[in-house]
């Protein structure tokens, strides 16, 4: 599947959801390189659901080193319990930010992001990455969000 993926607007979250997840599968489905199936994904989720920044930090020496991304540039390393990304991984959960300048430590990459969410790819109990996602929009994640993403996450463990 090389075209792009387009997901009509008029369509609710949790349509274009469940439109988007199938596709994705597909572009990751018989691809055993990690890497080449973040960056479809992150693609595929930029595009699709017109978010303003989605990306993948992966764990690489105690610490967060951005992976695959669509958006502006972005924020290198991230450490152990800071920021929202280092804050899941420590948690080992999914956190949704509402609004980013209320949370604590927040590490501003793009002062235009104003609200966040980010899940944790686990596998045998260990965080392996995190999918980061920011929106230019206050109170932009919800329970949807949080449903399909750990769904999408599934597929890319």
């Amino acid at each position: 599947m090389t075209e792009t993926l387009i997901i009509n607007n008029n369509l609710s979250k949790e349509e274009k959801y469940k439109i988007l997840i199938p596709q994705i599968k597909a572009l990751v489905t018989g691809e055993d390189d990690f890497i080449a199936n973040l960056a479809n994904t992150a693609s595929a989720l930029y595009f699709g659901m017109g978010f303003f920044w989605v990306g993948f930090y992966i764990v690489k020496n105690n610490e967060l080193v951005l992976g695959p991304f669509h958006g502006p540039v972005a924020c290198t390393r991230i450490q152990y319990g800071r920021g929202v990304c280092g804050t899941a991984w420590k948690n080992k959960e999914a956190i949704i930010v509402p609004d980013v300048d209320k949370f604590p430590d927040h590490i501003a990459c793009s002062s235009d992001s104003k609200s966040e969410i980010v899940l944790c790819g686990i596998k045998n109990d260990t965080v392996q990455f995190v999918l980061d996602i920011d929106s230019n929009k206050l109170d932009d994640f919800d329970e949807i969000d949080r449903k399909y993403l750990a769904k999408l996450l599934e597929i890319l463990l």
